[in-house]
Formats: structure tokens, sequence, C-alpha cells
């Protein structure tokens, strides 16, 4: 036997790329190392693809085709790619896994007869994978949609009849899936497996709303891992059990960890999330109040003359492209002898680590980066809170209005702070399709405008001090 092909050598190469994709993530928990980190585990992740291309499988070459056409296809996007648009590339690009995997469940159905012959762990692994694989792609379609504004933010159902007719669907592919381990050998359950979990993940994410949306693309990214790793567990292929896994459970771990921050369960986000409209009353009841404006010149004096300031960055931050903006104003305002921290909240902008990625994309030292728990305690001692397009999350309404449809969601408690600055560019509701009560408190000022253009104004102000 050839020593290429020994399998002792391909489970050492599969072992050292494990070890190289484990210590890549280990990188990725903080922005000075998420580059490198990424790097490793990229590495580790082609080492894989070797092992198991050494495995001497006879048609390698389409492996090879289908690597050479993903990297014309992939490379370019993520490198054109804006930072305003990367959750909806991170859902598209998560979903396109699914449907690999989908795929390969239904050539696996056709090449084993429905698996007459095999193992019963086979069948049940591989339409597992379709199940869930197929579930991954096409909720990730819509939530693609949704980011990208092809579809609705807000929530779409089909009124009373939604909820049921999801759970038939559901009940109907799962019912095709169980009917091939019971001995019915069709071509025609795997396509119902599919098309069913297609239909059901449609009828699943629609209805979820724009705030739900960052927990939304996590729950999907562990479907892919989950349908994945049963692929490599009805392949026997060790790679794709591990790295499967890795994703399925890391993903678990941040939808759990996202859906507590928002102080929701992941079954309530699922069967429907917060809405994308307030109630009447609640619209009726700020529709006649005014907000107070502000300018530049002002909002530089009150910045120059405070204590300390706080940023709150949200999604209005990023459209802008204001990050760097951002960071020479807090250079100014330390050379002013201001402190200046950011406070970032769990789901802040449209999937999860999104302010942090911008802001050390702007190197913003990672020490001035105060998570929700840590910072909010520091609102009530704050002369100045300068909001930037973030809307949902510093909405009081979420702990003080039960009817408000985020009524719950644990917030940045900016209203506490002796005085807000919040830029927007107009009084148009967040991603969750609400008002905004802070907008409308005394000791709240709106400058209105391009996020970027107002901060260099701000920062123009501040060298004119």
């Amino acid at each position: 036997m050839n020593w290429l092909t020994e399998p002792s050598l391909q489970g050492s190469l599969y072992i050292l790329a494990f070890a190289l994709i484990i210590y890549g993530l280990m990188g990725m928990t903080g922005p000075r190392t998420a580059v490198r980190g990424n790097w490793i585990a990229a590495g580790g992740m082609g080492l894989a693809v070797v092992a198991t291309l050494l495995s001497g499988m006879a048609d390698a070459w389409l492996i090879v085709l289908g690597l050479v056409l993903g990297t014309v296809i992939g490379v370019p996007a993520a490198r054109k790619v804006k930072m305003t648009a990367m959750p909806q590339m991170v859902a598209l690009f998560n979903g396109v896994g699914g449907g690999a995997v989908a795929l390969i469940a239904w050539v696996e159905y056709r090449q084993y007869d429905g698996f007459a012959e095999q193992p019963l762990h086979v069948s049940l692994a591989t339409l597992f994978a379709a199940l869930v694989g197929s579930i991954s792609f096409w909720g990730s379609l819509v939530a693609f949609g949704k980011l990208q504004e092809i579809l609705a933010s807000r929530p779409l159902t089909l009124g009373l009849a939604h909820r049921p007719l999801t759970v038939l669907v559901f009940l109907a592919g799962l019912g095709c899936a169980v009917g091939n381990p019971l001995g019915i050998r069709s071509e025609l359950l795997i396509i119902g497996v599919l098309v069913f979990a297609a239909l059901f993940a449609v009828l699943m994410v629609l209805p979820i709303g724009g705030a739900d949306m960052p927990v939304v693309i996590s729950l999907l990214n562990a479907f892919t891992g989950l349908s994945a790793a049963a692929m490599g567990l009805a392949l026997d292929n060790t790679a794709l059990i591990v790295a499967g896994m890795i994703v399925g459970a890391s993903g678990s771990i941040l939808t759990n960890l996202m859906a507590k921050a928002m102080n929701r369960s992941v079954p309530a986000i699922v069967a429907g999330g917060f809405g994308g409209t307030a109630s009447a009353g609640a619209l009726a009841a700020i529709g006649d109040q005014t907000v107070r404006g502000t300018s530049a010149a002002d909002a530089a004096i009150q910045l120059a003359y405070a204590n300390q300031v706080i940023v709150v960055p949200g999604y209005g931050m990023a459209v802008a492209q204001a990050q760097h903006a951002v960071q020479e104003m807090a250079e100014q305002l330390g050379n002013h002898g201001v402190p200046v921290y950011y406070a970032i909240h769990p789901v802040a902008g449209r999937m999860p680590g999104h302010m942090n990625v911008l802001l050390a994309e702007a190197d913003v030292p990672y020490d001035q980066l105060k998570e929700m728990a840590e910072i909010n305690g520091e609102f009530a001692h704050t002369d100045v809170v300068l909001v930037i397009g973030a809307n949902d999350v510093t909405n009081p309404a979420a702990e003080t209005d039960p009817n408000s449809p985020i009524y719950g969601m644990p917030i940045l408690r900016v209203n506490q702070a002796h005085s807000t600055i919040v830029l927007k560019r107009s009084m148009s509701p967040g991603f969750a399709g609400i008002d905004n009560t802070l907008y409308f408190e005394p000791k709240t000022s709106m400058l209105f405008g391009d996020a970027k253009g107002s901060v260099l104004e701000i920062t123009a102000e501040l060298k004119a001090l």
C-alpha cells in the first residue's frame, strides 16, 4: 500500500488539523489575535482537506474542482463585501454549507439504493443531515433576504394558519425521514425530506422580527454544524464529525448566550420574534412629542467638558463606516483629558460581535470596549453618552412599557446618563420597527445627518476648542 494512503498518516494529519483549528479558534477571542487565529484555523481546515484527498478516493478531481470554484467565487466576494454587509454574507455562506450537506445526503441515498444494505445508523445520520441541512440552507436564505432588505425585516406571516401549517410541514418532513428506517425504499422520501424541510425553514424564519435576527443567524449556523457532523458519521469521515461538532457546539452556546442577553428563550424566538411594529397604543403615546436638536459645536462643548464619555455604537455607525472617525474623535477627547469608553450590547448590529469587529478595525484599544453587564452601572455617573446609530438596544421601553414588543430585553441604560446625544439620519425606527422613547426625553438631544459626517464635524470643533 502506498504510504500516502496509510490510515495512520491520514489519522495523524487529522489530529494535527484539528489541533490547528482549535488553536486558531482560541485566537479569535480577542481582536489582536483574531486575524492570526483565522489564518491558523484556515490552515488546519486546508490540512484536513489534504488528508481526505490522500485517502485514495476515485473522484478526488471533483473535490479539487469544487475547491477551485469555491475559491474563485468566495475569495473575491469576501474581499469586496462591506463591513455593513458582513451579517448577510455570514448568513449566506453558512447556508451554503447546510445546502452542500443536504445535497450530499441525497447523493448518498441514491448511490446506496435507499441504504437497503447499510447499517441503520448510516440511514438515520444521512436523513438527519438532509433534514437539518435543508433547514439551514433555506432558513439562511430567508435571513439573508431580510438582512439585505430584499424581504421586509418585520415579521411576515400567513395569519392564523401560519403556525399550524409550520407544524404540519415539519411533521411531513419528519414522516418522510422515518419512512426509510421502517423499510420504505423510494427516492421520493429523500426528496420529501428536502422539500418539506425547505418549506419549514421558510415558514420558521419569515415570522421572526429583525431584532431577533442575530440569534437566528447563530442558530442556523449551529444547524449547519450538526448536519455536517451527522453526515460525517454516515460517511465515516473524522474531519466532518469533528469540524461539524465544533461548529454545532459553538453555535449552540452562542445562540443560548445571545438569547439570555435578550431575556428570551430560543423556542420563544423561533416561535415568532419581537414583532416588527409597535402597537397602535404605543405609537399614539409618543406620536405628538417633539425632540430637541443640537449642533456639532454644542455637542463638542458638552463632550470636551465631560467627566467621561461613553460611546454606544450601533448599525448606523456601520452603515456610515464611521468607526475610524469615532476613533479620531476619541483621541481628541483624550487630548482634553476626557476618558472614552464604548458600550457594546450583545446584539448590537446584525450579527454577534459586529461592533467589536468594526471598532477593532479602527484600532480602538480593547480595554475601552465594555460589555453591557460591565458598563450599565457607569451610565448614572457619566456626563455625556454619544449614541451612534444604536436604536433598539437603548430603548427604555424595553424596561418601562409592558406593551412594547421588546419588553423584557436587557438594554444599555443610556437614559440614566446626565446627557445623551444621539446621531441619526432621521427619526426612522430601528430594526425591530418601533420608536425609541429615549429620543423624546428632556436629557436627549438629536444631531441629524450622516454619522461619519457628524462625528467629523464634532472632531473639528474639538480641535478648535
